[in-house]
């Protein structure tokens, strides 16, 4: 069985000793550290529902120029999750790994949603894994059988979990923030089972040049909360640690220009968070992708 969390140290939250809050100060680029620890990016009016990504807008009907309403960003942040579960044949009664789960609100969608068997889901950070457990706690507490849902304490290129204990690992807006990609995607192929898939969402820089100008344009990358992975060595790197068949789609004409419309049309919005990513797709520095792959089967 994967590793248990941490004993509670109160409603939903880790015991870490170590800290005057009894927080161990997490293993993460203090950039990290803060983003998702105190400063608590789900509270953040941009990322409405608390599920921390840029959404996938590609369900909007028209007229394309209708005012969005907070109900539309939250489905945009659904269904970026939907459209990486999807990528799963038949999940019924198979078991997902979320590395990079946040509140664990994707991974209790999965659950609900797609009826997987159990679901885990991994974050590198302590408050995190706290505020999953008490955002699912009704879930954590249902049935008297083997737990569905669980979530586990680890960075996703050491992951506390037993060798293949996984069907499915996905990650969604998490491998921006992944200062060592190739460890995870070895890690990724440990976890997996024999055969099992993986898909990954996130945006990645397009070419060479945008290793340099990103951190110019966009302040997360200057300030060392994102890392401007090249796209290209990305894909390599998954293919070099035993992942088969890897495919790299873009899907950003279904995330960046809608979600720029929604921060436009919200003033209060306008100077809490960079709006320069819309900039870097339309000049061909970045994009958003959708990668998936299989693990071997033998």
């Amino acid at each position: 069985m994967p590793q248990q969390p941490p004993p509670a140290g109160g409603p939903g939250r880790p015991d870490r000793p170590g800290h005057p809050d009894g927080a161990a100060r997490p293993d993460l680029p203090e950039r990290v550290a803060a983003t998702y620890g105190a400063e608590d990016l789900g509270t953040v009016p941009a990322f409405a529902g608390g599920f921390i990504n840029f959404g996938y807008w590609a369900w909007l009907p028209e007229p394309a120029d209708r005012p969005l309403t907070e109900d539309d960003r939250i489905r945009s942040e659904q269904d970026l999750y939907r459209l990486v579960l999807d990528t799963c044949d038949r999940p019924r009664g198979r078991t997902a790994l979320e590395v990079g789960c946040g509140r664990g609100l994707g991974c209790a969608l999965a659950l609900k949603e797609f009826d997987f068997r159990s679901v885990i889901g991994l974050d590198a950070h302590p408050d995190q894994i706290a505020r999953a457990l008490e955002a699912n706690a009704a879930l954590l507490s249902e049935g008297a059988g083997p737990r569905r849902l669980e979530f586990v304490l680890g960075p996703a290129q050491r992951m506390p979990l037993p060798d293949g204990c996984a069907d499915f690992v996905y990650s969604v807006e998490a491998a921006q923030h992944f200062r060592d990609l190739p460890g995870f995607a070895r890690e990724a192929v440990r976890v997996l089972r024999p055969g099992g898939l993986f898909a990954l969402t996130t945006f990645f820089a397009r070419v060479p040049d945008a290793v340099r100008v990103l951190p110019e344009l966009l302040p997360p990358y200057a300030d060392g909360l994102d890392v401007p992975h090249l796209v290209d060595d990305v894909a390599a790197a998954f293919g070099a640690a035993g992942l088969r068949d890897v495919a790299v789609t873009p899907i950003g004409d279904g995330v960046w220009e809608c979600y720029d419309r929604y921060m436009e049309q919200r003033p209060e919005l306008r100077d809490k968070w960079p709006r320069q990513y819309l900039t870097a797709y339309q000049t061909g520095l970045l994009d958003y992708y959708l990668i998936t792959a299989s693990a071997p089967a033998d």
